[in-house]
C-alpha cells in the first residue's frame, strides 16, 4: 500500500530551482513582449532561446513527454507538481515546452501519427521552433461535434475540406492545423468524422477574423474558413472515422493540464491577497485583522487546497491506469471545479484591493475574465457535471421496493433481527 504526501528530494530541488527560475526569471517576460505563440518573433527567440536552454539544461524540458519523445517521462503527478508553478506565467509553459494547445497535438501526433508525420510535424513542435492550431469547433456546433459540418471528401489521392470552424487557437502563427471534419455523414454518430493535418500554407485556407479575449496580447483564436483545401492522403491522423477517439485523446490531457497551471494562477491571487491584507490599514486597524477579511482568506485558502488534492489525485489515477477513458469522472470533476477556484479567489483578492483591484494595473480583472474561459475551452462546465453524474450514478442500483432499505424503521428492523439477544436484554431492564 503507498498513501504519500510527499515529494522525493532530488524533484523538490527540481521544483525550487523551477520555482526561483519562473518568479525572477520567465515572469518579467510577461511584461516586456508581445503574443507567446509567435515563436518566430525576433524578439521572442531573443529573449525566450535562452531560457529555454537552461531548463534543458536541467532536464526539464517537455515533461509531458516520454523519454521517446525526448521528454523526461515524469507522469502526471510529477507534471502537476511542476505546472503549478508555471501556471504563475504566461510564458513560462512556452519557456518549459509544454504549452496548451502544442501539448495535445503533439500528444495525438505521438499516438496516431506515422513516421513521415512525425518527422515533418512533431519534432519541430517540441523543439518549439513551431506552433499548431488545433481546430474543432464550429460557429453553429458549439462544443458538440455531432452538429459539425465541416466536410471531407475523397477526390483521387487527395482529401478535400470544406467548411468554417471557429476559436482555433493560433491559427495565425501556426505551421499546421488539425482539423476534424466530417468524412461519413451516414455513419453511427461517434463514427462521422476524421483528424486530418492541413500545413498552413496549403490553398483554400482563410482566417476570417482573428478574435481575442480580455486580456490577450494579440487576439489569437481565429474564425476559419477552408475553401476546396486539398491534403493527400497520407495526411489522415489516425484512421477514417476515429476523428472523435483522436480528439478524445487529446482533449483529456489538456483539461488536467489546464487544472495544473490555474493552481498556480489562483495561488498568485492568493498572494497578493494576503500580501494587501498584511500591508493596508483603515478604520483603525490592518486589513489582515478584519474578521470579514480574514474569512475571505480562509475560504481561498481552503477551497485551493481542495483543488489541488482533487488535481493530484487525478493526475495519480491517470498514470496508473494509463488511459484517460478510465478517469474520465475525475477529469471531468476537475474540469467543473476550476473555474469557479479561480473566480472566486481572484474575485475575493480584488475586492481586498479596492479600487486598484479593478483597475488595469492589477491582474484580477483578467483572471476572472480567464476563470470565464476555463469553464469553456475543452468543453462547458455544464457539459462535464453532466458526464460526473452519469460516472458516479454507474456505482448505484435503485429499488423497486415502496420504501427505499435505509428507511430508519427499516434499518432498525434488520439491526434488531441481527441482535435479538440485546432486545430481550433491554426487555428485562424495564421490567
Amino acid at each position: 500500500m503507498a498513501w504519500d504526501f510527499e515529494t522525493d528530494a532530488d524533484f523538490q530541488a527540481k521544483l525550487d530551482w523551477a520555482d526561483a527560475f519562473v518568479r525572477e526569471e520567465v515572469e518579467p517576460l510577461d511584461h516586456l513582449l508581445g503574443a507567446v505563440y509567435d515563436v518566430k518573433n525576433p524578439n521572442n527567440i531573443r529573449l525566450v532561446r535562452p531560457l529555454q536552454a537552461k531548463v534543458k539544461a536541467q532536464g526539464l524540458w517537455a515533461c509531458h513527454l516520454g523519454p521517446e519523445l525526448g521528454g523526461p517521462g515524469y507522469g502526471q503527478v510529477k507534471l502537476a507538481l511542476l505546472n503549478e508553478i508555471l501556471g504563475r506565467s504566461d510564458f513560462a509553459p512556452v519557456v518549459f515546452g509544454c504549452q496548451a494547445p502544442d501539448t495535445g497535438n503533439a500528444e495525438i501526433l505521438a499516438h496516431f501519427g506515422t513516421a513521415a508525420q512525425k518527422a515533418r510535424y512533431l519534432q519541430p513542435l517540441l523543439n518549439n521552433e513551431i506552433v499548431s492550431c488545433f481546430s474543432m469547433t464550429e460557429p453553429q456546433g458549439g462544443a458538440d461535434p455531432l452538429v459539425f459540418t465541416t466536410r471531407a471528401t475523397l477526390d483521387g489521392d487527395h482529401w478535400v475540406i470544406n467548411g468554417e470552424k471557429w476559436f482555433s487557437s493560433n491559427a495565425r502563427w501556426a505551421d499546421f492545423l488539425i482539423v476534424l471534419a466530417v468524412t461519413d455523414p451516414d455513419a453511427p454518430p461517434h463514427a462521422r468524422m476524421s483528424m486530418f493535418i492541413v500545413p498552413s500554407e496549403t490553398p483554400g485556407i482563410e482566417i476570417l477574423r482573428n478574435v481575442g479575449f480580455q486580456g490577450e496580447r494579440e487576439p489569437a483564436h481565429a474564425y476559419v474558413r477552408y475553401t476546396d483545401v486539398r491534403v493527400p492522403l497520407d495526411h489522415l491522423l489516425g484512421d477514417r472515422g476515429d476523428g472523435f477517439g483522436v480528439a478524445q485523446t487529446r482533449l483529456g490531457g489538456g483539461r488536467i493540464h489546464h487544472a495544473m497551471r490555474t493552481i498556480g494562477e489562483a495561488r498568485k491571487a492568493l498572494d497578493m491577497m494576503c500580501e494587501r491584507a498584511l500591508s493596508r490599514t483603515t478604520a483603525g486597524s490592518r486589513l489582515s485583522e478584519k474578521q470579514m477579511v480574514q474569512e475571505k482568506i480562509a475560504d481561498s485558502w481552503i477551497e485551493l487546497e481542495q483543488f489541488r488534492l482533487l488535481v493530484l489525485r487525478t493526475a495519480w489515477l491517470i498514470d496508473k491506469h494509463q488511459d484517460y477513458r478510465k478517469v474520465r469522472k475525475d477529469i471531468a470533476a476537475v474540469k467543473v471545479a476550476m473555474p469557479k477556484v479561480l473566480h472566486d479567489i481572484a474575485s475575493r483578492a480584488l475586492q481586498i484591493h479596492g479600487s486598484l483591484g479593478i483597475s488595469t494595473e492589477m491582474p484580477f480583472m483578467n483572471q476572472i475574465a480567464v476563470s470565464f474561459i476555463m469553464g469553456l475551452a475543452d468543453g462547458p462546465t455544464e457539459v462535464h457535471k453532466v458526464t460526473v453524474a452519469k460516472q458516479v450514478l454507474r456505482n448505484y442500483r435503485p429499488t423497486n421496493d415502496l420504501f427505499p432499505a435505509y428507511n430508519l424503521l427499516s434499518a432498525t428492523e434488520r439491526a434488531q433481527e441481527m441482535y435479538p439477544e440485546l432486545e430481550e436484554l433491554v426487555a428485562a431492564e424495564v421490567a
